[in-house]
């Protein structure tokens, strides 16, 4: 099987779906509008379009056909529903499948009528689409409802997320924690006062600690928020951490916690990655999160942006050292079944042998 992918060269889950194909035997062909930031296995044949988004998404058409008459795939996998959903619905080429990804679907349409036009005619172009969750494969139907859509999942290599041994100079602390950007979308802010909260309440321990690994925009207001409310001290920021140290960082905590404000969160792969670290975790209501945690069972679902349920959840699993043991090994048996990368590189090729079937 020959595949193009036209996907953004930028993004870490680009270089896993094309890593993780060409591992298949597949022969993949990357087309972007982005620079490559991430280590591609040799096998992967990358093309750097020469017109860079977002005007490259109208300036590279005939670029993007005259590769695909070079390369004659099989099919052409579109990620991200608008700009290079746009590129492929201008480039015309059948089958297309095109993955879905989040603010893609939940943003992006509700702008102005303008830009749901845009996106709905992006998704009826498609042979075929594909969504990384439920809730999002509704979410699209909103905008137009695709008679074939499959679910196609980010799995996590539960061979490197996998639980080790706090350091030892954490032994004798509760850690909390999360690996975000710090952007407003993701709640940290939310956490922090949640953490404070839960801090306070239980009479201000020293040996209970939050660390947030991640950058972003919102670090300085954050920091600010932290000492506002007095727990600078017992707040650690890292900073941005390389996806290499995720699983190193998630193993220095006790819970993780992802209190996400919006549904255009639209897939917890975080999330899974601290389950599969054997991390229970709390999590908003918000689609994502709440579609990948089992509530009482891998973890616990509190209502977005409610920072009293949020540090009641924080402070029952604090008190209760057996049941953050039983939620995380709940979490990894949870993403051994349903959630491994193996399983979403089959799921992925299978949508591509139905979606070629159907035309």
């Amino acid at each position: 099987m020959k595949i193009l992918l036209l996907a953004g060269a930028n993004c870490i889950h680009t270089a896993r779906w094309a890593n993780g194909l060409v591992a298949r035997g597949i022969e993949v062909h990357l087309v972007s509008a982005h620079k490559n930031m991430h280590e591609l296995d040799a096998r992967v044949n990358l093309h750097i379009l020469k017109n860079k988004a977002p005007l490259g998404y109208f300036a590279a058409v005939f670029a993007v056909r005259k590769l695909i008459n070079k390369i004659q795939p099989g099919l052409v996998n579109a990620h991200y529903a608008t700009g290079y959903g746009l590129l492929a619905r201008l480039v015309g080429f059948k089958p297309t499948l095109l993955s879905v990804w989040g603010s893609d679907v939940y943003d992006f349409p509700e702008k102005s009528f303008l830009h749901r036009w845009l996106l709905k005619g992006n998704l009826k172009s498609a042979t075929a689409i594909a969504s990384t969750s439920h809730c999002m494969a509704r979410k699209t139907a909103e905008t137009f409802l695709h008679k074939k859509v499959f679910i196609t999942p980010f799995g996590i290599d539960e061979t490197i997320f996998s639980p080790s041994n706090k350091p030892e100079s954490l032994q004798d602390q509760i850690v909390l924690g999360t690996v975000k950007t710090l952007k407003s979308k993701y709640g940290i802010d939310v956490l922090i006062q949640a953490f404070a909260q839960a801090w306070k309440t239980l009479g201000s321990p020293a040996n209970l600690k939050l660390e947030i690994s991640g950058g972003g925009p919102d670090l300085a207001l954050l920091q600010n928020l932290a000492q506002d409310l007095g727990v600078l001290k017992q707040v650690l920021f890292h900073g941005q951490v390389h996806h290499q140290d995720v699983p190193k960082m998630l193993n220095r905590l006790d819970i993780y916690c992802a209190f996400s404000r919006l549904d255009s969160e639209s897939f917890g792969v975080a999330i899974l990655e601290a389950s599969s670290c054997e991390k229970p975790v709390i999590v908003s209501d918000a689609d994502g999160p709440a579609e990948v945690t089992l509530d009482c069972v891998t973890g616990l679902v509190v209502p977005k942006e409610d920072i009293d349920a949020s540090a009641k959840a924080m402070i029952k699993l604090i008190q209760d050292k057996t049941l953050r043991k039983k939620m995380g090994q709940a979490g990894r048996k949870h993403v051994l079944e349903h959630y491994t990368w193996d399983k979403s590189v089959d799921l992925m090729i299978e949508a591509y042998k139905e979606t070629v079937s159907n035309v």
